[in-house]
């Protein structure tokens, strides 16, 4: 299938690692010229053919100064892919009955929903000019209501406040000819959750348990229908998809890529 993405421009925001160089991968893979976006930047990322803008969302003024860059050559924008977000907990926090202080929140809503709200701001003349597309990747988290293996609630909350900023966005700006969605995934096999250091490994050293026994019981703690983590990739094909022209129709849409973790209709 041609999705027709040869040849676009596209941006991708927390691009360096996980989910966000699948989907800077995918998009190369697709003929796609890609500006990836990222405090730093990995080997892996290196090896892409993709433009690097060093940028830290979460500063207030980061976003706009990003978006300048990063049209600066080229004021072209067909695609925004808002993949930012994530966070790191401090110590202690996973035995807070807040998952985390004030200042925990501040910056977990800042990075997750503040970053990608001022991102999307920035970069929304380019795609009304380009009559472009929005993909956002939410979480399923924002819709779960809690359980083993569950996300910390800063987390969710940003989430859930994010799937309704892209609803409600996706309303205002179809007339623009700006198609907005969301993608949820559940369950990723990425280093933020499961590698050394990353939040499983937080929670195994906080409650005393084994990691590898935690990863192993982590996609049915989840209520996911499979006995494996979802791998990036999949979720870099879900973006491709609604980010293609190929699917006009698509629109203020939220596809769960969960393996079926979410329980409600």
């Amino acid at each position: 299938m041609d999705l027709q993405l040869s040849g676009k421009r596209v941006l991708v925001t927390g691009a360096s690692k996980g989910i966000g160089l699948a989907i800077v991968r995918a998009f190369l893979d697709e003929g796609a010229s890609v500006t990836a976006v990222s405090r730093r930047s990995t080997p892996e990322l290196d090896k892409t053919e993709a433009t690097l803008v060093a940028a830290d969302l979460s500063e207030p003024d980061g976003p706009r100064r990003m978006i300048e860059t990063a049209l600066a050559a080229d004021p072209r924008l067909d695609v925004l892919v808002n993949n930012v977000g994530g966070g790191e907990l401090p110590e202690g926090s996973l035995g807070d009955i807040f998952d985390g202080g004030d200042d925990t929140w501040q910056y977990v809503i800042n990075l997750n929903l503040g970053a990608t709200v001022r991102v999307t701001r920035a970069a929304l003349p380019a795609l009304a000019e380009a009559r472009g597309a929005i993909v956002t990747v939410g979480s399923d988290s924002a819709r779960r209501l809690g359980g083993p293996g569950d996300t910390p609630l800063p987390y969710a909350v940003a989430k859930a406040a994010l799937n309704r900023f892209s609803r409600g966005l996706a309303e205002r700006v179809a007339a623009q000819g700006i198609r907005v969605n969301t993608v949820s995934p559940s369950g990723t096999r990425t280093h933020a959750i499961a590698g050394d250091g990353g939040y499983m490994s937080q929670v195994a050293q906080a409650i005393g348990a084994d990691h590898a026994t935690l990863m192993r019981n982590l996609p049915t703690d989840l209520g996911m229908l499979t006995d494996k983590l979802i791998e990036p990739e999949e979720i870099a094909r879900a973006v491709l998809l609604l980010a293609s022209p190929t699917m006009p129709s698509a629109i203020g849409a939220n596809w769960a890529v969960d393996a079926g973790s979410i329980k409600v209709a």
